[in-house]
């Protein structure tokens, strides 16, 4: 597949970079070279309010940022998204994913509430997805307090965050307590499985690569037997029937590109109503970046006119 210009371009600047790769690194190294990447992503999106709080989690106190547009300071009850940022279990925070969840908020007309779960390897599986679920009942249980409808409150994330995204679905259903009622899915990770045909295809070169891949399951769920449950790998859970509808977009040019079709395909063979969404020639991450690329752009109006629809 051949790569978009402005996604060659966003390649050539990274290596004339000479970044270290992830992999290569420790990860208090990562987190800031994560961090600094985040600062040449500009200035952030106008947002009416902000506010950051702590809720209860299984293994303690969970940050989270709530991102309310100014149009809905004096409206009723308001759909929300419960947004969970991608870097592999192991990379982000509430800011390195701001500027998606300020557009979003923005253009979908919607609350966003960005979670700081817990990251390996200081806390492994099941440790991000437990925060997820926890995040996500939270935000549906306080939906009053919060000026939310309960109703209308949906799921996403990105690459690791479209994992728990998934995951919060499938542990909302167990649980038995009320779903969310959407679920966006950007490119997420949905399977251990290293050897897919994007996988080959994609190995190294287009910014994510499978070593970098290998080495995040390494960091997240070293126990290789682990990963096969479906908390850690959603694609292997075998009835994914009654889950929220989904949107799932991935990019052409990214190792996460069949795992992620996989689960989208998956989802529309057990009955849930499922829009798939692929942009060719895009790289991981491409959303996030939004400000260097016109498709992450159209992904953040189609995830926002989605969510419209499906809250409204």
């Amino acid at each position: 597949m051949t790569l978009d210009p402005q996604a060659r371009d966003f390649l050539d600047r990274l290596a004339a970079a000479a970044l270290k790769p992830i992999e290569s690194i420790p990860i208090a190294e990562a987190r800031a070279q994560q961090d600094l990447s985040t600062r040449f992503l500009g200035p952030l999106p106008p947002i009416g309010r902000v506010e950051d709080r702590e809720i209860d989690g299984p293994g303690g106190a969970i940050r989270v940022r709530i991102l309310r547009p100014k149009a809905l300071d004096e409206a009723g009850a308001s759909p929300a998204l419960v947004y969970f940022h991608g870097g592999g279990w192991v990379l982000g925070n509430l800011s390195s994913h701001e500027h998606i969840c300020r557009a979003i908020a923005g253009q979908a007309d919607l609350v966003v509430i960005a979670v700081d779960y817990r990251l390996a390897p200081e806390s492994r599986f099941p440790a991000a997805a437990e925060d997820a679920h926890a995040a996500t009942a939270w935000a549906i249980d306080h939906a009053e307090e919060l000026g939310l409808d309960p109703d209308r409150i949906a799921v996403g994330g990105d690459s690791a965050g479209g994992n728990l995204a998934a995951v919060a679905c499938l542990m909302a259903r167990e649980h038995g307590g009320r779903a969310p009622a959407m679920q966006v899915l950007l490119y997420p990770i949905t399977d251990s499985n290293l050897s897919t045909g994007s996988y080959r295809e994609f190995a190294d070169g287009y910014f994510l690569t499978a070593e970098e891949m290998a080495w995040y399951w390494d960091q997240y769920v070293p126990d290789v037997s682990e990963r096969s449950r479906p908390h850690a790998a959603p694609l292997r859970e075998t009835d994914l029937r009654g889950l929220p509808p989904a949107l799932v977009i991935t990019a052409g040019c990214d190792v996460l590109r069949d795992e992620g079709e996989a689960y989208a395909h998956r989802l529309e063979a057990a009955g849930v109503p499922t829009t798939l969404s692929r942009y060719d020639g895009m790289i991981h991450g491409f959303i996030r970046r939004f400000p260097f690329f016109d498709q992450g752009r159209a992904a953040i109006s189609e995830i926002s006119i989605a969510l419209r629809e499906a809250l409204a």
